[in-house]
């Protein structure tokens, strides 16, 4: 049997993430401009205005990408608020397996966002995820370099975007909505491919979600 992927569906991804101040949500919606570039379906949510049929999204979906702005160099509170409702999901492994990816925007420079990327890649660890860097070399490193490029920070575990503080949502810089554009078209890339080869092989039993005892 070819396996190709001509009969696979569109790939479901959704964006959960959550902005201040308006930064991180033109990221958002740049990752799933790439996205749907790659014939993924999207769904864009803000993890701060969530409705049961957000969850019902998520739960449904083959791959959530995490998004959220870095405060005093980790996750916002919102984002973190979102992530302590999913205990349940995580306990049952409801999301066991899901593509996974993020992004994160702050004020400064670095401004630690390492360290948000980071927390970001443990949350969906800890769901049983599948993460996806953002498979870019660093830009805006050598002579000839320019902060035009993509990933012009020099991040590699997700997109990271930097946004003067006193600036307005569309004053995020072209370069940063470029690279998250990047990581939403190779998210959807990966989720098709995954999606392909589980077409092609038998399924497998996933193990117990947890033996821990329910609180």
């Amino acid at each position: 049997m070819d396996h190709n992927g001509s009969h696979i569906t569109a790939p479901a991804l959704a964006i959960a993430y959550h902005s201040g101040f308006g930064h991180t949500a033109v990221l958002a919606d740049a990752v799933a401009a790439g996205a749907r570039e790659a014939g993924a379906d999207v769904t864009v949510i803000a993890v701060d205005r969530m409705a049961e049929t957000d969850w019902d999204i998520l739960d449904a979906a083959d791959g959530i990408v995490l998004g959220c702005a870095t405060y005093m160099g980790n996750v916002s509170a919102g984002f973190q608020a979102f992530a302590e409702q999913t205990g349940r999901r995580c306990m049952n492994g409801t999301w066991r397996d899901k593509i996974s990816a993020g992004f994160t925007n702050s004020g400064a420079k670095s401004g630690d966002k390492l360290n948000t990327l980071v927390s970001l890649a443990v949350f969906a660890s800890q769901h049983h995820m599948h993460w996806v860097s953002l498979g870019l070399g660093a830009g805006w490193n050598s002579a000839t370099g320019s902060e035009n490029d993509l990933n012009r920070l020099g991040f590699w575990l997700g997109a990271a975007a930097q946004t003067d503080v006193d600036a307005t949502a569309d004053q995020v810089h072209p370069s940063d909505v470029q690279t998250c554009r990047h990581l939403g078209f190779r998210v959807a890339m990966v989720t098709r491919q995954l999606n392909i080869g589980q077409s092609a092989s038998p399924a497998v039993s996933a193990p117990p979600a947890s033996s821990a005892p329910a609180r």
